[in-house]
């Protein structure tokens, strides 16, 4: 809307002032109104969206109140919030654009210009989650790996043994690799060949350049420039090659949809390009200034959050109804205040920190809920640190984890691409409308519905596992600590060893050396994107401590997986100038790739002589990753325990080989000449670390990633793609697929449907995680997904994941609850198996969902608390939705799932408080029978009716007007469809 027709008709025009420049905003404080200044920070900026946005319609001035009255609204109004942009990262952005795409087929057969389907808000689509690990350690001696299987075995230049170990059960150590004839023949090659310079030599480091942005990738072996890692090029390579058509199809959307920027692959990870990149902090738009917020089809978002930027997590299908101009329907949360004290022990790393700060959060039942950081404490945090607190928001089931505006954080902005201009235009704004904080002036503090204060000084380092993030093991309890989980009985923490088999040792050979693996051996140890490598601080810890270890001569066994994907360029290039990058390459840590792998379960295969070994002794192996998720069997089948740990404790424990150590009386390892040397020896001090931070990490490392968005991909600039409006869908394409959401799409709603003599598809437990319900990894051999892509003459080599082929509705229906983890209380253990009851057989989920919807029998899910908690998906409602599913009946569920199920036309019910399935005596396998009503409302209270006949009270948990809209449209998209027909 032009300025002058805003100030014309818009209800709040009084509102609007003007800064000292002649910018132009909306002036909450001119509303004279004392709520004002008592409002937490973050509804300010809510309220700020609201009065700009106020229309009458999708904003009304009731919400404009609402959110002045929030003391006694939260937690009781319903209130739209308009962002100002969408984020979406491939995996769940593709569904978004492909939705998107078919819903401009359904306005041709409607005779309407397909055209109109446009995003209204500015969306940012970034290419992230396609890069798997095919090449690690040397790109010359690993084969290609497009679809599973082993690559071929690294040279027996790379395994010679150290003697000495420094664990029971471990094989030989690796000494440092300081050489070779040519590159190819060590770890961490150029390809290059022989160099005319000799190797360096452990102890020397190489030296700085003072502009990072000048400064070149090196051999980390001869120290000569090279123009890429090789194994960067070669998973470039794989990842067009496996992918093409998934790149193609969003080429196509950044030309034929308006409003869209694609950021293409290797650029970086969706939250770090978000932060160093797409992040306004103030937007100035039809000449009016106002703050940035966003919402993103990833639970990650949240990161933004340590910026001052308000920002969460929604579906791909929530995120579809804000890119076409709806609001996001939110209950006015309450805000809890997290009041930081104290001084963070020099020892400690942000990890620690973040840590710390998810325990306590997730102890204070803070679900659903905004939290806000103030306190003196707050001012200790460097904006890194900010942001990876922010980052784990989804822990500890918070809605966001905002940090107001301050000098800290202007200080962040003036190194990075801020320019001077746009530093006074947001510091003017935001002291204009009172966003920005002082945090040691307490009389500045909000009033929250609840405070929580937190000693900085009471964090000690702790790494989380080994199967939930939320179980915290503090670093000198580990080897204690499994010991235990390996005796207990099998549940959230245990393994339920035998007795007579915790000292199991079982000897394998690799490259021509035998090792022997243990319970607690190490075989996978990844420092990845996402949570840690936005704090630089944690990056050159291990870095440090890398070379320590090098120049200690300790190493790292070379059957472990160890791997360095960093979240953008910008890590490697400060990684390199401040000389660490060749110590982590010398101990196996090579740049793959950009994007997210481990995490998501990309990880190469292990060396088939460890998996054999690890299934041959029944072994406890363990992976140490510094992400966010690391559920059990999510790196790999046969790695059960997996730990969260910052990426210095990720090279430490790589170094020692296992997890089964105590760091304080055994050494990590044993050197050539027999000293030993202890964790204490080589992990580097606060003020190394802040030194190194502050001689390297300058502002031109902010500028290397708009270097790397101006200079492209030469594979993508050259990829060709349709010129079409519509997508001409190619009926062979197992990676895009039109999706049947819109085919049976009519101009008028039907009143809800009644569910009569349904059958349960499923009967679950507690904790069932979005992992079970949608899995995110490789496609199994024997799933139906498979039997699909076999149909279709794929091999299992071309079947890649789950993840890249979520524009396929036929692949992700048939991957929909395909988990091995999933426990289904019909089957009575573990696998993607459920009973089809009226015959009795043993079936995939898949198949008898579709043998139900044959029979024309509609289905429900049972389920325990917790429902569907865990990353942002789509496909767990979608994948649902196309199985038949049409309610799920369970004692509780993750607020944003709940939405998610609405916005696809699946009822969300609640047992009564107090009960449950088991109290209630259902077997599951009853006929059910649920009456909706007409005017079905808010939190209605049905009656559910079984084939034995008994009858119990469940609850529609339909908390806002926009959900029942969308629900008796029969979902989100069809409403949006309709809206524009």
């Amino acid at each position: 809307m032009a300025y002058a027709a805003l100030v014309k008709e818009h209800p709040y025009s009084h509102l609007i002032d003007t800064l000292k420049d002649g910018v132009k905003f909306f002036n909450p404080q001119k509303l004279n109104d004392p709520r004002y200044g008592k409002l937490p920070l973050s509804i300010r900026v809510l309220l700020e969206a609201a009065i700009r946005k106020c229309d009458g319609f999708y904003v009304k001035e009731e919400d404009v109140q609402n959110y002045l009255d929030w003391q006694e609204q939260q937690n009781v109004a319903e209130v739209p919030f308009p962002p100002s942009r969408v984020l979406l990262q491939d995996f769940t952005g593709i569904p978004a654009m492909v939705d998107l795409a078919a819903m401009r087929d359904a306005l041709v057969k409607h005779g309407v210009d397909p055209c109109r389907v446009n995003p209204v808000c500015p969306t940012d689509l970034i290419v992230d989650h396609s890069l798997q690990i095919d090449f690690s350690k040397c790109a010359i001696q690993n084969t290609p790996n497009p679809g599973g299987g082993e690559g071929a075995p690294r040279s027996s230049s790379s395994s010679t043994p150290t003697p000495g170990s420094s664990a029971p059960g471990s094989g030989p150590r690796q000494p440092p690799r300081g050489g070779g004839a040519h590159c190819g023949a060590a770890r961490g090659s150029c390809g290059k060949g022989s160099c005319s310079d000799p190797p360096a030599s452990p102890g020397k480091h190489p030296p700085a350049v003072q502009q990072i942005e000048n400064s070149p990738l090196l051999c980390p072996f001869h120290l000569q420039p090279v123009s890429e890692p090789e194994t960067l090029l070669k998973s470039q390579e794989m990842e067009l090659i496996r992918n093409k058509e998934r790149l193609q199809f969003f080429k196509w959307c950044s030309k034929a949809f308006q409003n869209v920027n694609v950021v293409p692959p290797d650029v970086g990870a969706v939250h770090q390009v978000n932060l160093e990149h797409l992040c306004r902090v103030v937007h100035v738009s039809d000449g009016l200034v106002y703050p940035d917020s966003v919402v993103g089809t990833d639970s990650h978002t949240t990161m933004i959050n340590g910026l001052g930027v308000l920002g969460w997590g929604v579906g791909g299908i929530e995120a579809e109804a804000v890119m076409l101009g709806q609001p996001v329907a939110l209950t006015l949360p309450q805000v809890v205040g997290c009041k930081l004290e104290g001084s963070i022990n020099p020892l400690t790393t942000s990890i620690d920190v973040v840590l710390g700060i998810t325990k306590h959060l997730r102890q204070a039942n803070i679900a659903g809920r905004f939290v806000e950081f103030f306190g003196p404490g707050v001012a200790q945090l460097s904006v890194p640190d900010r942001t990876t607190i922010a980052n784990m928001s989804p822990e500890y089931n918070a809605t966001v984890s905002f940090f107001p505006i301050d000098r800290v954080t202007l200080k962040h902005f003036n190194k990075t691409n801020f320019s001077q201009e746009k530093l006074e235009l947001l510091e003017s704004y935001m002291k204009a409308v009172n966003l920005f904080r002082n945090y040691e002036d307490s009389e500045e503090d909000p009033v929250y519905s609840e405070v929580i204060e937190i000693q900085l000084s009471s964090f000690i380092p702790y790494v989380s596992g080994p199967k939930r993030p939320q179980d915290r093991v503090a670093v000198s309890d580990m080897k204690v600590d499994f010991h235990s989980c390996l005796k207990e009985k099998m549940g959230f923490k245990g393994f339920h060893v035998a007795p007579d088999r915790l000292q199991t040792q079982v000897p394998f050979q690799h490259a021509g050396q035998e090792y022997q693996l243990a319970h607690g051996s190490l075989v996978i140890a990844a420092v990845i994107s996402c949570t840690n490598n936005c704090n630089p601080s944690v990056m050159l810890a291990a870095g440090l401590l890398a070379k320590k270890a090098v120049e200690a001569g300790l190493g790292v066994k070379p059957y472990i997986r160890t791997s360095l994907a960093p979240g953008t360029g910008m890590v490697t290039q400060y990684l390199n100038t401040s000389g660490v990058l060749p110590f982590l390459s010398q101990l196996g840590f090579e740049v793959i790739g950009y994007g997210c792998a481990t995490c998501v379960g990309n990880t190469t295969p292990l060396p088939e002589g460890v998996a054999d070994a690890i299934k041959q002794g029944n072994l406890v192996a363990c992976g140490v990753l510094s992400g966010n998720r690391h559920f059990e069997g999510r790196l790999f089948d046969c790695v059960s325990a997996n730990y969260l740990a910052s990426p210095p404790l990720v090279v430490a424990y790589a170094i020692a080989g296992t997890v089964d150590i105590d760091f304080e009386k055994e050494p990590l390892g044993v050197t050539p000449e027999g000293k030993e040397v202890f964790l204490r020896d080589v992990w580097p001090s606060r003020e190394e670390v802040q030194q190194m931070e502050e001689d390297t990490v300058v502002s031109s490392i902010f500028q290397e990633l708009n270097s790397r968005m101006e200079k492209g991909n030469a594979l993508w600039s050259n990829l060709e793609c349709p010129e079409t409006a519509v997508f001409p869908w190619d009926q062979k394409s197992t990676y895009i697929r039109q999706p049947a959401f819109f085919h049976k799409l009519s101009k008028e709603v039907q009143p809800p449907r009644s569910i009569e003599h349904a059958h349960a598809l499923l009967f679950l437990g507690n904790k069932v995680t979005t992992d079970h319900i949608s899995p995110a990894g490789s496609i199994s051999r024997v799933s139906a997904a498979a039997k699909y892509l076999l149909s279709k003459r794929l091999t299992p080599r071309e079947f890649n994941s789950y993840g890249a082929r979520r524009g396929n509705d036929a692949v992700m229906t048939r991957g929909t609850f395909a988990s091995i983890k999933l426990l289904n209380r019909f089957i009575g253990k573990s696998g993607p198996k459920t009973l089809h009851i009226p015959s009795g057989q043993t079936l995939d989920v898949f198949e008898a969902a579709e043998r139900y919807q044959r029979e024309g029998i509609p289905l429900i899910i049972l389920a325990g608390k917790d429902y569907g908690s865990g990353s942002s998906r789509d496909w767990v409602a979608k994948g649902p939705c196309l199985l038949g599913v049409r309610a799920i009946i369970a004692e509780s569920f993750q607020k944003l799932h709940q939405t998610q199920l609405l916005g696809m036309g699946i009822l969300p019910l609640s047992f009564l408080p107090g009960q449950t399935a088991d109290s209630l005596e259902l077997s599951g396998k009853e006929k059910f029978s649920i009456s909706l009503p007409e005017d079905l409302a808010l939190g209605h209270a049905l009656t559910v009716q079984t084939s034995e006949g008994k009858s119990f009270g469940v609850t529609a948990l339909i908390d806002s007007e926009m959900d029942l809209i969308y629900y008796r449209h029969g979902g989100l998209l069809p409403y949006v469809a309709r809206t524009m027909i």
